[in-house]
């Protein structure tokens, strides 16, 4: 009889297994959708590097790069952005082992270092704009603007989003959800820092030395 009651009980670990298993596809789905996402932001940025290198010496009599970029200023600002890289990168590691507070300071910290990088932006375009250098002013500059004009706006919404994932980290703590949402807002902004590193490269430091 024992035998018999032991063979009609359900197994229940088939159902856990095909759990998981769903539970992990849907995760691959996200990040897989993530990354295509990605991809068409670097094709937008690729056009606007290319429209910058189109205008990038159509000064129309206006000032060149070398007259109105502050390097130390920029080189600041570069640096604010890669610590803020490295500060992320210990939110993720914090993130793992369940370290909610860690993660919140982290992703604070973080959000923190990408407003100073806004700001130090907006003061930039302010004092071109207070000198005359106006997006209008020459193809250069609109390129100038519109290009990192750009890259600031996308930096302003990762900084939207880190305050969201630490609104639903205080709410829900690190569940799956939370931590798949974290790898794919990790994925953004150090996609952001490579696309500045361009930005700095292509359009500051060659700018200058021409």
């Amino acid at each position: 009889m024992a035998t018999v009651t032991e063979q009609t009980l359900p197994d229940p670990t088939f159902h856990l297994v095909e759990a998981h298993s769903h539970e992990h596809g849907a995760g691959g789905g996200t990040l897989l959708g993530f990354w295509i996402y990605l991809m068409s932001d670097a094709l937008l940025f690729a056009a606007v590097f290319a429209s910058f290198g189109v205008l990038s010496s159509a000064y129309a009599g206006g000032p060149t790069p070398r007259e109105i970029f502050e390097l130390p200023l920029v080189a600041l600002n570069t640096a604010i952005l890669l610590v803020s890289s490295i500060t992320f990168g210990f939110a993720m590691l914090a993130m793992e082992p369940g370290k909610v507070r860690s993660t919140q300071a982290w992703l604070l910290v973080t959000a923190l270092l990408g407003a100073s990088f806004v700001a130090v932006e907006l003061y930039e375009f302010g004092s071109l704009i207070a000198e005359g250098a106006t997006p209008q002013r020459s193809g250069f500059l609109s390129g100038f603007f519109t290009l990192v004009g750009l890259h600031g706006l996308h930096v302003t919404a990762g900084i939207v989003w880190i305050f969201v994932m630490l609104a639903q980290i205080g709410q829900r703590g690190l569940i799956v959800a939370n931590k798949r949402r974290l790898m794919c807002l990790g994925m953004f902004w150090h996609f952001l820092d490579v696309v500045w590193i361009g930005v700095f490269t292509f359009v500051y430091l060659l700018g200058v030395l021409r």
